[in-house]
């Protein structure tokens, strides 16, 4: 018999500490799959939902996502504080941005060249006073590839990569900006500046109340008229539990769910709720771990997995609101290549591959694999990882569940397999996108094994770090598109990690709610939703 830990309910934290919240007019109430609030200091934790909900609403990057334009295609990128850049042609490791003017941070203070500057170094620089570890942690992550950063004048700034990199306008994406000003305001404390944040984004938080919500309000000034929002008030629920977020839905607690239960999609159809899916660049896998005492350091192990899953049967569980994985990105995406591998379910081949590396019923391939109650992107993780272990036993694996909140595996995650908070998890079941070239580096090459950056596995391959590297001195988006291909190539045939399903982002809303257009992106714009 399993024991699953117990967390209290965000619904029952609702009630306990801000009691019932009415609908209204204008107001948009969230329900989220995090298991607390993200942090609030600019560089959100609890990954790209913490993103999508505590990051880019209220805090920008130089470049932003360009969601307008992306509901027939991945998003690419637009202007966001910055209003242009461009790639030094003498240094290909120099980028200038050129600022956009008249911007104003939360608080009122003004953004220039400074504000950008005081932001890298809080990132980048662990010898200022306004470096902030639990931020910089999640950045480095995600841009290993920064060096060092310049003011040109007030509204041109220089960032310079460690060596030539092709898609660095995708990571800068990942970097929003906060207000030096309100930091000083505060007390040059990050803790009290979580409680009164200030960034540039259409939105401003208004309240933090821990493990029970942020409340956003419209930021009437935003420097994008366009992109004023049309609603006057947000509130962001965490609920990590299905069916705590679908009877919130349903009692008229929340007007917007992530992941509703599969099974209840019918009835809340029929009930008259919106329900909205979109293919988006999500990959729903086990990380392998690659290290001398894993099973999955020999590719038989891991090819036996890929054969043993039921990916079918698992889409079926979940309604059609995900669809099979046979690779990093999906099958019919331009980026899928010519694999030699194609993964179906063939529990016989995975039992010969088990036997041919030495394992069977009686002497099983023990592994305990670590994964989440929720999170961000985990979809429904407990009873999909059940349904998998099902799979892996029986073709001669021993599959041992781990399981933490969200929080706690992506402290997991920025540690290598090798490291004492990972000592004896050979997996991690973490959602992850597949968004830009920028993720092909940091999940799998060899220069970026946790911590330095996010290949958790320590997974490496000379012909895929060539591949790579070449991708990072190609400008030309076409020809980057032809490589990842046959990046993606190698990493089918050495599957470094489970392939299973993608993720089809499956909302239900009120009604009430209107004018949401869903995207092929992990972020959303909620600015032009209503509220009836």
């Amino acid at each position: 018999m399993r024991h699953w830990k117990t967390f209290v309910t965000a619904a029952a934290l609702i009630q306990m500490v801000a009691g019932p919240v009415l609908a209204e007019p204008g107001h948009l109430r969230i329900a989220m799959t995090a298991a607390d609030v993200p942090t609030t200091t600019g560089m959100p934790n609890n990954g790209a939902e913490g993103m999508r909900f505590a990051g880019y609403p209220i805090f920008e990057p130089l470049v932003d996502w360009d969601l307008a334009n992306a509901v027939d295609r991945r998003a690419g990128l637009r202007p966001g504080l910055a209003e242009s850049w461009q790639v030094d042609e003498t240094d290909k490791t120099k980028w200038i941005f050129k600022l956009r003017k008249n911007v104003k941070f939360h608080d009122g203070s003004a953004f220039n060249a400074d504000a950008v500057i005081w932001n890298f170094d809080r990132l980048f620089d662990d010898k200022s006073p306004q470096f902030e570890a639990a931020a910089s942690g999640i950045a480095r992550a995600r841009a290993p590839q920064v060096a060092k950063w310049e003011k040109i004048d007030d509204y041109t700034v220089a960032i310079y990569t460690k060596k030539p990199t092709a898609f660095f306008l995708y990571i800068v994406v990942w970097l929003p900006l906060a207000s030096p000003a309100q930091f000083e305001k505060v007390g040059k404390s990050w803790e009290a500046f979580a409680k009164a944040p200030a960034g540039t984004g259409p939105f401003k938080i208004t309240k933090v109340t821990p493990r029970v919500s942020i409340e956003l309000a419209k930021n009437a000034d935003y420097w994008d008229p366009k992109r004023v929002p049309k609603v006057n008030k947000v509130t962001l629920f965490p609920m990590p539990e299905a069916n705590t977020r679908l009877s919130a839905l349903r009692s008229g607690q929340v007007d917007w769910i992530e992941v509703p239960p599969p099974d209840a999609i019918p009835s809340l159809k029929q009930a008259g709720y919106k329900i909205t899916t979109k293919l988006y660049p999500h990959i729903w896998p086990w990380a392998l771990s690659v290290e001398p005492d894993s099973p999955f350091k020999d590719k038989r192990v891991r090819y036996a997995a890929n054969y043993a899953v039921d990916r079918d049967g698992l889409v079926g569980f979940l309604n059609g609101t995900a669809t099979p994985a046979y690779g990093f990105v999906g099958p019919d995406d331009v980026q899928f290549g010519k694999p030699k591998i194609r993964f179906g379910y063939d529990p016989a081949k995975a039992k010969a591959l088990m036997k041919e590396a030495g394992y069977d019923e009686k002497n099983p391939a023990k592994v305990k694999i670590m994964i989440s109650t929720s999170g961000s992107g985990q979809m429904l993780p407990i009873p999909m990882n059940e349904l998998v272990q099902q799979n892996l036993e029986a073709v001669g694996f021993k599959v041992e569940f781990d399981v933490v909140e969200w929080g706690t595996m992506l402290l997991g995650f920025r540690q290598g397999p090798d490291s004492a908070i990972n000592k004896g998890r050979h997996a991690m079941n973490i959602s992850l996108t597949w968004t830009d070239p920028s993720v092909w580096y940091r999940w799998f090459h060899t220069d970026a094994f946790t911590p330095t950056a996010s290949n958790w596995m320590h997974w490496s391959s000379p012909d895929y770090d060539k591949i790579i590297d070449q991708v990072s001195v190609t400008f030309d988006e076409k020809e980057q598109e032809k490589l990842l291909a046959k990046a993606h190539e190698i990493l089918v045939d050495e599957s470094p990690w489970l392939w299973i399903v993608h993720d089809l982002n499956p909302r239900a809303f009120s009604p009430k709610v209107k004018g949401y257009v869903p995207v092929q992106s992990w972020m959303q714009d909620f600015t032009q939703v209503t509220v009836d």
